[in-house]
């Protein structure tokens, strides 16, 4: 800064030359890294909201590892986004498997900083409680429900020890209102915000924080089967439309991928050090607004 002020103040250089210096010199100076140094684990970061956070993480100075069961796409993200990046196979459902993804953590880079349990899945069905399909019901929340568990268990494992440390859990909307999507999903995020409320004081005692975020309607691959199943009459276009449009509170802007991404980096950064057992509502105001309402 110093260095553009002189050259502002210096008579010796002509104008052009003095402004292509102060080009040069703002170009090398570079945002700050919120994520410095901090070592992360993201389940289902192969496509979607997992892989933008991977994203966002690696940009703001983490060491991630991918988690998901998308092996060759996931090891595809891995090789894009460089050295600080790495692909591991994860079945969530699996608890041995979440806890070698946070080993693996450990082991290659010393601790766990930020685990951020995202990986889930839709429900096929979509019917009245009265018929309800339990076996829909146990496979997504087993995904959903039952896999942050095993996040946050295997999360505080490595991170109790440290006094330190970031768990994060993808909620959703539908888990604040209902009515909205099939019960299975709606049940299965209003139950992992539930995990968050129940050990974030625990977990406090310790220095470690917990946090949901609840994005609405983003047209990810996870979404648009979701919604498809919800609107079968509609055409992969029109289940784009709605969820981009139609159930958009929100005037002027849509909600993206890399929306979520950013509340993750300010939830597992130090500037949300006192922030925990909080559910993030990134939602353009659906949860307080009118409720969804989609006409053929």
């Amino acid at each position: 800064m110093y260095g553009a002020i002189h050259l502002l103040q210096s008579g010796k250089s002509r104008a052009g030359s003095t402004f292509t210096g102060l080009i040069n010199l703002f170009s090398t100076v570079s945002a700050p890294q919120r994520l410095a140094g901090k070592v992360a684990v993201i389940t289902g970061a192969a496509s979607g909201i997992g892989e933008a956070t991977a994203k966002e993480f690696i940009r703001n100075g983490a060491k991630v590892i991918l988690a998901d069961v998308q092996d060759d796409l996931g090891r595809a993200v891995a090789a894009e986004l460089g050295p600080d990046a790495s692909y591991t196979r994860c079945d969530v459902r699996d608890e041995a498997q979440v806890a070698a993804a946070v080993d693996l953590a450990v082991a290659r880079y010393g601790r766990l900083d930020i685990m951020y349990n995202n990986a889930g899945i839709p429900s096929s069905t979509q019917a009245p409680v009265a018929s309800l399909d339990v076996a829909d019901f146990d496979r997504v929340m087993a995904v959903n429900a039952r896999a942050v568990v095993l996040g946050v268990k295997h999360a505080a494992r490595a991170m109790v020890p440290r006094r330190s440390g970031s768990i994060l859990c993808t909620a959703s909307a539908a888990g604040v209102v209902g009515n909205a999507v099939p019960h299975s999903y709606s049940i299965s995020k209003a139950a992992a915000i539930g995990v968050v409320r129940s050990v974030a004081g625990e977990l406090a005692r310790h220095g470690v924080r917990i946090n949901a975020i609840s994005p609405h309607g983003i047209p990810t691959p996870l979404a648009m089967r979701g919604f498809g199943d919800v609107f079968p009459w509609a055409s992969p276009d029109e289940v784009r439309r709605i969820i981009v449009s139609d159930i958009n509170e929100m005037e002027g802007t849509t909600l993206e991928v890399e929306d979520i991404a950013n509340a993750a980096v300010y939830l597992a950064s130090d500037e949300a050090k006192y922030v925990t057992g909080h559910n993030l509502l990134v939602d353009g105001g659906f949860t307080v607004g009118k409720r969804l309402d989609v006409q053929a």
